[in-house]
């Protein structure tokens, strides 16, 4: 609970910064991981699926299943988030 994302803003603020962030949402986890400061962002087991984003905004269309992440950034269970 104390790793969750308040507000979207909470979530670009830790983008901004290079958070890593492990994520659940719908019994699939997720990984938000930063090489080379792009936002990469992909399920588990996923790498050769992952997304690449150059900014906060860009990353919160990231479709998670049928979801946006802007529409659910506030409501998945934080595992571990640096920062």
């Amino acid at each position: 609970e104390g790793n969750r994302f308040k507000t979207i803003s909470d979530f670009k603020w830790a983008m901004k910064y290079n958070s890593e962030v492990e994520f659940e949402w719908k019994d699939k986890i997720y990984y938000i991981t930063h090489p080379d400061g792009i936002i990469n962002i992909h399920e588990e087991g996923g790498h050769l699926e992952a997304k690449e984003y150059s900014d906060a905004n860009e990353s919160l269309e990231y479709k998670v299943g049928n979801d946006r992440l802007r529409d659910i950034i506030t409501k998945v269970k934080v595992w571990n988030r640096t920062v």
